[in-house]
């Protein structure tokens, strides 16, 4: 197969899913992890995909394109990790918390299966596969039903009634972007009213948010920052940014990644 043919065939793979892993494009053409990266480069100065961690997505998504949870979960995993593990931290025995959609969430229920006690409110499919994986006879989960969205989220009026008649201790809250102007925001008008309803279930949000969410803006706005009594992100925050952000979030948490 010809370079060009290869790098269409590569393009095609991902406007499917929405992102691929370079692991899987050298099992599948039969050529070197340097020959897919090399075609990676060559789509991506072209505008058409971004270079991520161990793979490359589409490039350049609307306010209104949401990209599938596999699309989300090869970004900035190291990133997500670190934001993740500090969170766990806030999680205390007997508590009631929610988890919204979104892959940093994901990656925080993978850390609470130590946890006594625990009652789990999601919308999240894979926030509540994680805690099926590695069950405790004392934790409940709590998987409201809904419409399913790209980002496997569920939503819509089933969900939102669902989420409406409970109270939890802490909402760790998933975003698609966050701005000064438009605060927290998602590309999907039917989970930001989800997400809306869970923050008024919640005692405390917290904001759980890697600095690629900065200055991108979804469709629609979920709170605004003053609205976040904890936001967790990295270092890569600019320096700017964590001024801004320090002046509305009620703690802004910075963690290093690995």
């Amino acid at each position: 197969m010809l370079a060009q043919q290869r790098q269409t065939a590569i393009l095609d793979l991902i406007r499917q899913r929405g992102g691929v892993r370079v692991s899987h494009l050298v099992s599948r053409f039969g050529v070197s992890d340097m020959t897919i990266r090399r075609d990676l480069e060559v789509l991506a100065d072209r505008g058409l995909v971004d270079k991520v961690h161990g793979g490359a997505t589409l490039a350049g998504p609307g306010s209104a394109e949401e990209p599938g949870f596999a699309a989300k979960s090869i970004r900035q995993q190291a990133e997500k990790r670190a934001i993740a593990e500090r969170a766990a931290t806030m999680v205390e025995p007997g508590m009631a918390i929610a988890l919204s959609a979104g892959t940093t969430t994901a990656a925080l229920a993978t850390l609470l299966s130590d946890v006594r006690g625990l009652t789990v409110v999601t919308n999240s499919i894979p926030v509540a596969d994680a805690l099926y994986k590695n069950p405790r006879a004392d934790q409940t989960v709590v998987l409201t039903g809904g419409i399913r969205t790209p980002s496997d989220a569920l939503t819509g009026p089933v969900a939102e009634a669902a989420i409406s008649a409970l109270n939890v201790d802490l909402l760790f809250l998933g975003v698609h972007g966050l701005s000064p102007r438009t605060g927290f925001t998602t590309p999907n008008l039917l989970e930001a009213g989800v997400n809306r309803c869970l923050i008024g279930a919640a005692r405390r949000l917290v904001v759980l948010a890697d600095h690629t969410k900065w200055e991108t803006i979804g469709i629609a706005t979920i709170a605004p920052l003053e609205a976040a009594d904890v936001l967790i992100t990295d270092r890569g925050l600019p320096a700017e940014a964590r001024t801004t952000i320090g002046e509305q979030v009620g703690e802004l948490v910075i963690v290093e990644p690995d």
